[in-house]
């Protein structure tokens, strides 16, 4: 039979499989500490697709590349190639301890942490069998043991990362101390031998003064960026329970709620959650819980120092002249490669936030504390880098000159995404591209100024007119629709829909305009929580609060929200909004316009949450894909019968709500579609009748109350999880309704008690 791998090939890969496979290994290595960190701030699938490839990868190549050299080593009969093989394969435990910058992927391989430690002990034992296979007489015995050393450290610290990061051990970490309260036992005793000794006795429960939080400042003042960490430390500290579901107390509650309310500007807010977010990051993605320790700095300077060691030793003291050439070189490589990740390793942990939290905190009047803030200052440039920095932009397609602060902080420094995806439905429908509200693309404003926009503008439309001479519209519309075909006979529908769906979303920058709007609506909802019913009849509210605060001059006789479920209200409402928003005009002045604009973009970005991220709404949205489908499949029908056409979304809408609607929209329909389309024209035509500065005032507020239901519902855990996918804004409003006390997870509104007989605290005569 014949070989159907020619000789030749097998040749090349004899001789070069191991070097090829090591030298892969560390460029993964060196992909991962350099952009790992990046899936932070961008959502781009393309990014967090080489990320999570080289993820993957990593593993595998170093795996590989040991059984390679295992078998190699065993084979062959060369002492200088044998001890430099037994010289690599430590290396391979230092590119399975990974990068300081991700550990873990997913939430899911924190859980992981044991398949780790079965590997760590494998490769070790694997290591060590090449290693004696390379005695006696290995002129590499000492810089090998140090490296050995270095990477048994390495992958020590990523088993310990993952296990401190799995949800189990991450709860259990934050248990308080057992607490047997007052010595029942005692008290009996106490009480009985005063009753006998005919000592007139009472028993009183005196209640604990409640504790009001206020730190010496002023809301006017926007806080330093060191005050920035401590806070959002702080606050991290006191909050990471809710991600597995721990109860806090109740006096958090009021110490988190005056602070907001009393002490911090919305923008010092964001920029508190901001850190936060990135603690929760660093915790669940990367070795900081390990490395952030005096026994973690110590065994980094340990692992450091040996391939130091080690490279000096290979440098000075081998002698190479019976080492091939290309291996030597190969073995540089690791070496300088290993000394260059961990030089990069102890800046990100110099300049991380946990860094600063610990310069900032402690006795700052000390000799060590003066030293440590010396050490903030002259490293404060690193926060000004990484804090949110806004930028006015003028809005488009808008002839009032408005304008709004955009979030444009330099891509390499985010800690999130800062911006806001969006799904419109009858845009969709009707395959339109979406249009930007702000635009901040640089080279547009040097085209222009430069004067050669109209060149640019020349080249476009005649590049436009030729395509559509040659047809090649019609040929690329005829492919993908033969491509398509073809997937769906594949069984892969759903990955055509899900590639349609990302064609059209829209993606604005976040803007402080919003953030305002959304943290007004927040902390007067936290005022009127008054008492643990009214905390839970506003969780619970998916915008019926809002309709009830309104109810004296609105009165929406067609639709019950409270009636309904919630993804049916998402697209109800999302429908009534696309239906006002392309029919009315932008609003006379700017309160009016922001209204118009942030119901349109809170529209889209929960149906985009719906579409595209259903973890997120998965414990609200029973039915959605259904009705969806159904109110996209009715808009089409109607689209087509009235023949509009593509980018004619105005006139879409307005024929939507031409339409009579004396009878009922349910009652034609019935229980067989899900269909929500004219129940929506009604709705719609109820709000033209308001004044339009009060319509878009009630229809923002609904939206924010909407997107404040999705986040208290959410899973905590799939908050967490956003946090490495770019993040999103509905883990902003989750974590901004746990500061303002908007939460389950909170014991009941009591305060405590203490037990006193004849006024002596029982609790100073415990035992």
């Amino acid at each position: 039979m014949v070989n159907p791998i020619p000789e030749s090939v097998k040749k090349i890969w004899d001789n070069w499989n191991i070097r090829g496979v090591i030298l892969f290994s560390l460029s993964l290595q060196t992909i991962l500490i350099l952009f790992a960190p990046l899936r932070k701030g961008t959502g781009n699938k393309l990014i967090i697709s080489v990320i999570w490839s080289a993820y993957l990868l990593a593993d595998w190549a170093a795996n590989f590349a040991v059984g390679l050299i295992a078998e190699n080593a065993k084979d062959t009969s060369e002492k200088k190639h044998k001890e430099l093989l037994a010289f690599w394969a430590p290396f391979l435990l230092l590119h399975l301890g990974g990068p300081d910058t991700i550990t873990a992927f997913a939430l899911e391989d924190n859980e992981l942490w044991l398949r780790h430690l079965f590997g760590l002990i494998f490769q070790a034992v694997a290591a060590g069998y090449i290693f004696l296979l390379s005695l006696p007489g290995n002129e590499l015995l000492f810089p090998t043991i140090l490296i050995f050393i270095a990477g048994i450290i390495k992958y020590v610290e990523r088993t310990r990362a993952l296990f401190l990061a799995s949800l189990e051990k991450f709860r259990d970490s934050m248990l308080r101390k057992p607490d047997p309260g007052p010595n029942y036992a005692k008290f009996v005793e106490t009480y009985v031998s005063n009753i006998r000794a005919n000592i007139q006795t009472g028993i009183s429960l005196v209640p604990e003064a409640r504790f009001f939080y206020r730190d010496p400042g002023n809301i006017e003042n926007k806080l330093d960026y060191l005050e920035v960490m401590h806070f959002a430390s702080q606050y991290f500290n006191h909050f990471k329970g809710l991600i597995v579901d721990l109860i806090s107390s109740f006096r958090q509650l009021y110490r988190t709620r005056a602070s907001f309310t009393t002490e911090f500007s919305p923008e010092d807010a964001l920029r508190i959650i901001e850190v936060e977010l990135n603690f929760i990051y660093d915790v669940f993605h990367t070795k900081i819980q390990v490395t952030h320790s005096v026994l973690g700095i110590i065994l980094r300077f340990t692992s450091f120092g040996s391939v130091l060691v080690a490279l000096s030793i290979f440098y000075f003291r081998v002698e190479k002249n019976g080492f091939n050439e290309f291996d030597v070189g190969v073995t540089y490589a690791l070496l300088l490669g290993a000394t260059t990740l961990d030089i990069i390793a102890f800046f990100v942990l110099v300049f991380s936030d946990e860094t600063f939290v610990a310069l900032r905190d402690g006795n700052t009047e000390s000799r060590l504390g003066k030293t440590k803030s010396r050490i903030a200052d002259a490293l404060r440039w690193c926060l000004v880098l990484k804090s949110p920095r806004w930028q006015e932009c003028h809005v488009q397609h808008s002839h009032r000159g408005i304008k709004h602060e955009v979030l444009a902080t330099p891509f390499m420094f985010r800690r999130w995404s800062g911006s806001v995806s969006g799904h419109s439905l009858i845009r969709y429908c009707l395959k339109a591209r979406p249009s930007r509200v702000h635009n901040l693309a640089c080279c547009n404003k040097v085209i222009k100024k430069l004067g050669i926009d109209i060149i640019f503008q020349i080249i476009a439309r005649t590049t436009n007119k030729g395509m559509q001479f040659l047809q090649i519209y019609k040929i690329i519309g005829v492919l993908g629709f033969v491509i398509k075909k073809l997937l769906v006979l594949l069984g892969l529908a759903g990955i055509v829909d899900k590639i349609s769906i990302e064609l059209y979303l829209s993606h604005e920058k976040f803007t402080k305009e919003l953030w305002l709007l959304i943290y007004n609506e927040v902390k007067r909802k936290s005022l009127s929580a008054g008492s643990p019913e009214a905390l839970r009849r506003i969780c619970s509210a998916k915008g019926d609060w809002i309709l009830q605060e309104w109810n004296r001059e609105v009165v929406l006789e067609s639709y019950g929200i409270a009636d309904v479920a919630y993804d049916e209200s998402i697209l109800l409402w999302h429908t009534t909004t696309e239906l006002l928003y392309y029919t009315t005009e932008e609003g006379a002045d700017e309160i009016t316009y922001n209204g118009r604009e942030f119901s349109k973009l809170l529209s889209d970005y929960i149906l985009y949450l719906l579409v595209s991220k259903p973890a997120i709404m998965d414990a609200v949205a029973v039915i959605a894909k259904i009705r969806l489908q159904d109110t996209s499949a009715d808009a089409v029908r109607f689209f087509k019968e009235k023949g509009i056409k593509s980018n004619e979304v105005k006139k879409a809408c307005e024929s939507i709500l031409k339409v009579d609607t004396s009878f009922p929209p349910r009652d034609v329909k019935g229980d067989k579609t899900k269909s929500v389309l004219f129940d929506a024209s009604v709705l719609a035509k109820e709000l033209q009748e308001l004044e339009v500065g009060k319509k878009w005032k009630l229809v923002s507020q609904v939206w924010v109350e909407l997107l404040s239901y999705a986040a208290f519902h959410c899973s905590p855990r799939i908050h967490a999880q956003q946090v490495s996918e770019g993040g999103e804004l509905i883990t902003f409003v989750w974590l901004l309704m746990a500061h303002f006390g908007l939460v389950e997870q909170f014991e009941d509104n009591k305060l405590d008690t203490r037990t006193e007989i004849n006024g002596q605290m029982f609790t100073q005569i415990t035992c």
